[in-house]
């Protein structure tokens, strides 16, 4: 297939603009609703209600086959680091600023970048070393250890975006191979199982008005993923990745209207350098000579939360009909 026209690559553009303006309404009822409950109770609720959702797109795969992994311990250990990110990107949005979770999230790019190495063989030379320093430079700016305190919430920004990447980066080893549905369904079952495990320990019961909201949720980021896939397939993907940082003026501006916020200048400082240093290994990896594998680019549409239906088996396959 060619390079996509002028105007589909705008349109592309505009998709994932309006998918990640989406998700980003995602996160403030996330943010809303952790400030009432426990994250685990959140997340039993996000997965149970999703399941509907997911099953629509379950009716949709066209592959046939079992249920089976082709890559067990791959496909264990990317559950595991699912379920992880999910409890802990949900309980940072809790308790930080929304767009101080978000700076720390977006260094996710670079850590694919650097799991790419023992997971993909991928050769990182130097500029993209420099980038990654400069971006996890700009982490440190934003967490500022030794003139602020480090909360559980950083931590868990930090253990969620650790988590993404390196689930991101085993399905970039693994998704040729396996179904879209074993990589869908295992997390969300995980996730399912845990939570209800852990659910008596933490459960407040709930009005029927914030069960709406989760299931809000649900529907949201199902939207959010549909208008992902759309703009993966009317755009290059050297477009439709750099949009996912316009979540840091969602951000910032929800933060303001509906949680009183306002960044600091660390917050900005560093949110900048990680934005910039992302957006430098994207526009690397879109040069095929850069690098064999472009393990940020065919995985990065979003933070792995395992709530919703996953979008990367959907944006691949579009990847491989350009």
């Amino acid at each position: 297939m060619g390079q996509p026209k002028s105007g589909a690559r705008s349109n592309g553009a505009l998709f994932a603009l309006g998918a990640f303006g989406i998700f980003a309404t995602h996160d403030v009822v996330i943010k809303y609703l952790g400030g009432l409950y426990s994250p685990i109770q959140i997340v039993f609720f996000s997965v149970l209600l999703s399941f509907p959702l997911a099953t629509l797109m379950l009716m949709r795969d066209p592959s046939s086959g079992h249920l089976r992994p082709v890559h067990p311990w791959w496909v264990a250990l990317r559950t595991g680091a699912a379920v992880v990110t999910g409890v802990s990107a949900f309980y940072a949005f809790s308790v930080l600023p929304l767009a101080q979770t978000y700076a720390v999230l977006f260094a996710s790019p670079l850590l694919i970048t650097v799991l790419s190495i023992p997971i993909l063989g991928e050769k990182v030379r130097l500029r993209r070393w420099l980038a990654v320093i400069a971006g996890l430079t700009g982490v440190m700016i934003v967490l500022r250890p030794g003139s602020a305190d480090i909360s559980l919430g950083h931590l868990a920004a930090l253990v969620a975006a650790v988590g993404s990447a390196f689930a991101s980066i085993i399905v970039r080893r693994i998704g040729q191979e396996e179904r879209s549905v074993v990589l869908l369904i295992y997390p969300m079952v995980a996730n399912f199982v845990v939570m209800a495990t852990l659910l008596p320990l933490v459960y407040v019961p709930m009005p029927v008005e914030h069960l709406g909201l989760i299931g809000l949720v649900s529907i949201f980021g199902f939207t959010a993923g549909i208008l992902l896939i759309a703009a993966y397939k009317n755009g290059e993907a050297a477009v439709v990745a750099p949009m996912q940082y316009s979540q840091i003026i969602w951000a910032t501006a929800f933060g303001y209207v509906f949680f009183q916020e306002t960044p600091d200048p660390a917050t900005v400082a560093g949110a900048a350098l990680i934005i910039l240093s992302g957006l430098y290994i994207l526009f690397r990896e879109s040069n095929s000579t850069a690098s064999e594998n472009t393990p940020v680019l065919r995985t990065r549409s979003r933070h792995e939360t395992s709530t919703t239906f996953r979008i990367s088996p959907y944006v691949r396959r579009y990847w491989k009909n350009k």
